[in-house]
């Protein structure tokens, strides 16, 4: 078992010494009082009592407290953690090898997903450094960006969308073993509707667009996005005559947004 001891110089508390013996020799570690308290000496003893136990059972430290405690302690404990060799630190990331890892091993991302992503990406290096380590970010300091991107006066949508990016990022760390928490799992990110710029199209805007289309080919165009309620340009580029069922007066549509096919009717254009 290991002891604690309170290091004193005239009267004063000025440290506090963890110590026990590994078989052969006594180990100590030392931690001062100007940057640690005495609670905190008492709960980093108990941690080397922990992981003590394991180690002179051969056991992986299954305990989640002591996962937990490891995963979010200063850089200097984990140190000196390793240095008596009751842990080994591994690599500490930052927030750019985190992004770029994610990216990177992402392969089933689409081409326009990973952009978006890259989007995410700048937007967040605006407000957050690159080099600092991920376990840095606090909820806090997350819903000051996201009030910043409000402010900056980009749309409501555009900032759930940051926040979705980074939030799913941040995920993947958790589920990488690299953070033990997603600080955006309980951020609301807003919503993606965008109303502002909304405003219904009139039958007589629809006809004086097919009026003005050059040929044939942009009246269809019109037709199925303004009628058909197809997605322009993805739904309308996959349409093929191959498509069209001239039986049952219908034809397929192919979603690469939901992936999904549908039937639909026929939208009615004035050919020219």
């Amino acid at each position: 078992m290991a002891t604690l001891t309170v290091d004193k110089r005239s009267g004063n508390v000025v440290g506090y010494s963890i110590q026990w013996y590994d078989g052969k020799r006594r180990q100590t570690i030392y931690l001062s009082s100007r940057k640690y308290r005495q609670k905190t000496a008492e709960r980093f003893k108990e941690m080397v009592e922990t992981l003590i136990y394991y180690r002179n059972n051969g056991q992986i430290v299954p305990d989640k407290t002591v996962v937990n405690w490891l995963a979010t302690a200063p850089a200097d404990l984990q140190e000196k953690l390793a240095r008596v060799g009751l842990i080994s630190v591994t690599k500490q990331r930052t927030c750019q090898e985190l992004w770029d890892t994610f990216l990177r091993q992402r392969t089933d991302l689409k081409p326009k997903t990973v952009r978006l992503y890259r989007l995410s990406q700048t937007v967040f290096f605006e407000t957050f450094s690159p080099s600092e380590l991920p376990e840095k970010i606090t909820v806090e300091r997350l819903l000051d960006w996201k009030v910043a991107l409000l402010a900056q006066e980009y749309a409501e949508a555009s900032v759930a969308g940051f926040l979705k990016n980074a939030r799913a990022v941040f995920e993947w760390a958790v589920e990488q073993h690299w953070l033990t928490k997603n600080p955006l799992r309980k951020i609301s990110r807003g919503s993606f509707v965008n109303r502002d710029n909304d405003r219904l199209i009139s039958m007589e805007e629809y006809a004086k667009l097919l009026e003005a289309c050059p040929n044939q080919e942009w009246r269809t165009i019109i037709a199925l996005a303004r009628i058909g309620g197809l997605r322009c340009p993805s739904e309308l580029q996959r349409l093929r005559w191959s498509d069209v069922d001239w039986e049952q007066n219908r034809f397929t549509v192919h979603s690469p947004k939901t992936e999904r096919e549908h039937s639909t009717n026929p939208v009615p254009y004035f050919r020219r």
